[in-house]
């Protein structure tokens, strides 16, 4: 592999005009071969661009994978919200495949999130937040509201 990119180096650097001037004939004659202008035998040439090809491909899969489980997490989030679904968010989980799903890490955040809010919205979470305020604090809240009720009450009503 390195024999590949030094070659492919060394030829582009001859590209741009530093090269010796025969092989700056040989290009203006018009009749090279690919794999010679790359400087590899044309089996060393076929496979390194098999290779390439895979390699695309594979990178191609990963990306795909990738937008489609961000997709999906769109797509949770709009449920979980109530926001209005997209359809390029559809397109893309379907090009993905249709297994697709959250990652883990994302997958464990958002359910630790949501239990957080499951137990803030119970009647024990309530219960727990009362535990964990001043009893001192309620009384002084309490007391306030009471105050403020009743100076309201007084300016609307004149028997008072």
């Amino acid at each position: 592999m390195a024999f590949f990119v030094k070659n492919m180096i060394s030829n582009q650097v001859k590209n741009l005009g530093f090269g010796g001037g025969s092989e700056e004939k040989k290009e203006e004659g018009g009749t090279t071969d690919p794999a010679a202008a790359q400087g590899m035998t044309r089996e060393e040439y076929e496979e390194y661009q098999k290779q390439m090809i895979e390699e695309k491909i594979e990178r191609d899969a990963a990306f795909t994978q990738k937008k489609g489980e961000r997709a999906c997490l769109r797509v949770h989030l709009r449920e979980k919200y109530r926001l209005p679904k997209s359809e390029m968010d559809e397109t893309q989980i379907q090009l993905a495949g249709d297994d697709v799903d959250v990652p883990e890490d994302l997958r464990k955040m958002v359910d630790e999130d949501q239990e957080e809010e499951e137990d803030k919205d119970s009647i024990l979470g309530q219960l727990q937040n009362l535990q964990n305020m001043d009893l001192d604090t309620i009384k002084e809240k309490a007391q306030a509201t009471f105050t403020e009720i009743k100076q309201s009450a007084e300016q609307k009503c004149s028997v008072m």
